[in-house]
């Protein structure tokens, strides 16, 4: 098996083959939260590149409860056609491209003005960055009825834009996450306790999903193969959750780990002499296959054609990239044919793990707005300056989202 083979998933689709372009966050929505010309941009290079599989950033199920304020949002037909184009473009390179959607819980600054939820009223832990984020509310039975019909809804328009699937993002502290974690989940009903209690969202979600698209319309589930804190999602956990999947229609399930407390999913530094350091989530996915009866992917760190092979060659399904397409977004075409290109950031050694997630995200970040605008990636761009261009877009970010917002209210 090589990364070039073709892949059947279990609903009869194909993937071309088995490199993916995994999920990043581009905040790159238009005034309308909708996809914008720069999105498209963007996804253009990717499609032209040659992966088999374009993973969105994730596209928000409400309005109300975003990642970031240039997020994208799919919950009603009014920005249809700009997601139909979007899909499109995606899909012009003969490759599937798959919506991640996505509700933050308590992973939602608090300057955009809304409330926000969770499983159960726990702040986030993160030293002197937590005074960003307000205490969530808990959430009743009529928001956990709502957020599973928005899932619902999210991946129904995604089928009718035209989007080979969609992902349900349970990973990285985010609402699913978080009803799966006992750090985060401390309710002591049907939603809480016991692990098969704290799936039930996204078992629920995975059904109601499965009940509004065709059979032919991939649904994959995001998961933490642990969320690297002591007492929270462990390994053993996400097994028990492989499980459970297994008994639903999942067509793949990606593993990654971490979240906004414990960033996991951006790694250490790795010196590329070993796979274990470059592909850092692959001993979770061998320790699954066992239980599996989906394809795997993992996603961490990846960026050479060897080691690639090597987690496929070890029966993973799909390769995950991120970082390394943000840089060369044509990486699965020059190892078809024959380039050992490798690219990389540079190591980021600073000592406070909060900021130094910040600043990781926001070079990857500055090297999607430049192939957005048709440029050049720019990898060697100073950490300190790519934070502060973040930071500057985000602050005019927020403001246009809650002048949108505000709108939406009146309307």
């Amino acid at each position: 098996m090589n990364v070039f083979a073709p892949l059947t998933l279990p609903n009869g689709s194909h993937i071309p083959n088995r490199l993916a372009k995994a999920a990043m966050e581009e905040n790159m929505a238009d005034a309308e939260q909708a996809p914008s010309a720069p999105l498209l941009r963007l996804y253009q290079a990717w499609a032209d590149g040659g992966a088999g599989l374009l993973i969105s950033g994730n596209v928000m199920i409400d309005r109300r409860a975003m990642t970031g304020p240039g997020g994208v949002v799919l919950e009603d037909e009014r920005q249809l056609a700009k997601f139909r184009r979007w899909a499109q473009t995606g899909r012009s390179g003969g490759g599937q491209f798959w919506l991640q959607i996505n509700h933050p819980g308590r992973q939602m600054q608090a300057n955009l003005g809304q409330p926000t939820w969770a499983p159960s009223a726990v702040p986030l832990a993160l030293g002197s960055l937590s005074k960003h984020f307000d205490t969530p509310l808990e959430m009743n039975e009529a928001m956990i009825a709502e957020v599973i019909r928005r899932f619902a809804r999210s991946a129904q328009l995604a089928e009718q834009a035209g989007f080979s699937g969609v992902q349900i993002h349970a990973a990285h502290g985010y609402l699913l996450s978080q009803f799966l974690s006992p750090l985060s989940n401390r309710r002591t009903d049907a939603w809480g306790g016991a692990l098969e209690n704290r799936a039930r969202l996204l078992l629920e979600v995975l059904k109601a999903v499965r009940a509004v698209v065709s059979p032919g319309f991939t649904v994959a589930v995001k998961l933490n193969s642990a969320d690297f804190q002591r007492g929270g999602f462990s390994a053993e956990d996400a097994r028990q959750v492989v499980l459970l999947l297994n008994g639903l229609e999942v067509d793949l399930v990606e593993l990654s780990g971490g979240s906004y407390e414990a960033p996991a999913m951006q790694g250490d530094a790795r010196d590329g002499r070993t796979l274990a350091r470059e592909a850092y989530f692959i001993e979770f996915a061998h320790e699954l296959q066992a239980v599996a009866q989906m394809p795997l992917m993992i996603t961490g760190g990846i960026r050479r054609l060897p080691v690639a092979e090597q987690v496929v060659q070890s029966g993973v399904a799909m390769v995950g990239i991120g970082t390394a397409l943000a840089i060369e977004p044509n990486l699965p075409r020059d190892w078809r044919d024959g380039k050992p290109s490798a690219p990389q950031l540079p190591v980021l050694t600073w000592k406070n793990k909060a900021l130094a997630s910040l600043a990781n995200m926001a070079t990857v970040k500055f090297q999607l707005r430049k192939l957005s605008q048709g440029r050049a990636p720019k990898p060697d761009v100073s950490p300190l300056r790519a934070l502060l261009v973040q930071q500057f877009a985000t602050a005019l970010r927020t403001r246009q989202y809650r002048r949108w917002i505000a709108r939406r209210a009146k309307a």
